[in-house]
């Protein structure tokens, strides 16, 4: 059975299996080991599910990075804390032209608001943006005019990393081959490797490439049955809303602009 945490303690320990290191995402920016693993988590929702995964992570003596929303679904400080005690990295999830509607004055206001409010709880070097799938706007967009170098940021994964020598997986759509119905969640790469479910990972973990960033929604692992039914009914509705609705019409109108 897929997408529980037993499944997940399993995936993380076939890999520890293969003598990966594990950095947050600062560590890798500021010096890649040669075969090492970024353990992103986007805590979109769900906080408390973030730090199960933050405690199984411990008990193995490896790290994670983990990105908050200034939202109150995924901002709680009392979690926020206890990650960072455990050892792991704090981020910001930043979406902040999605909630100020594309102004980017206000967008940067409210990202430097949020980020000093982080930082009060845990150290943040790195951001990483949210993807905001049913929102018009990027929130990337807001570096085309400002510089988060300027707030003593080190990195933003979909800047920052080249994703021809790092092997990217995500559980978007909650499946490992969601790019086919992700908005934003997207990267350039030449890797040809594609998955659909963790026991794929799994049984080829010691054919995997040496540098690997995972990015994980927790609020989609459960052991819980019913919360598990409800989160694959809703991701699957999800993902037929983005597939139709967003990404398809989004390569429509690429091909339309090629064409001119």
């Amino acid at each position: 059975m897929d997408f529980t945490v037993k499944k997940y303690t399993e995936l993380l320990e076939s890999l520890i299996r293969q003598n990966y290191t594990f950095q947050t995402f600062d560590e890798f920016i500021a010096t890649p080991n040669q075969k090492a693993i970024v353990l992103r988590h986007d805590v979109d929702l769900l906080p408390y599910n973030s730090l199960a995964f933050a405690r199984i992570q411990a008990a193995h003596t490896i790290k994670g990075t983990y990105y908050f929303r200034a939202v109150p679904e995924s901002w709680n400080e009392k979690v926020i804390q206890e990650i960072a005690d455990l050892g792991h990295e704090i981020g910001y999830h930043y979406e902040c032209l999605t909630t100020v509607d594309g102004d980017l004055q206000k967008g940067i206001k409210d990202f430097e608001k949020n980020l000093e409010a982080l930082r009060k709880l845990a150290p943040v070097t790195t951001i990483c943006m949210h993807g905001s799938p049913m929102s018009k706007y990027d929130s990337k967009d807001l570096w085309k005019t400002y510089s988060y170098k300027d707030y003593e940021i080190t990195a933003e994964p979909y800047f920052d990393v080249d994703f021809e020598q790092v092997f990217y997986l995500t559980d978007t759509g909650r499946r490992w081959d969601g790019h086919k119905v992700s908005v934003r969640d997207r990267v350039e790469t030449s890797f040809t490797d594609t998955f659909h479910a963790t026991d794929e990972i799994i049984r080829k973990a010691d054919r995997l490439p040496d540098k690997i960033m995972f990015t994980f929604h927790p609020q989609r692992w459960n052991d819980n049955m019913v919360l598990w039914s409800k989160e694959l009914l809703l991701q699957n509705v999800k993902n037929v809303i983005k597939r139709y609705f967003f990404v398809e019409k989004k390569e429509f109108y690429k091909k339309m602009k090629k064409k001119q």
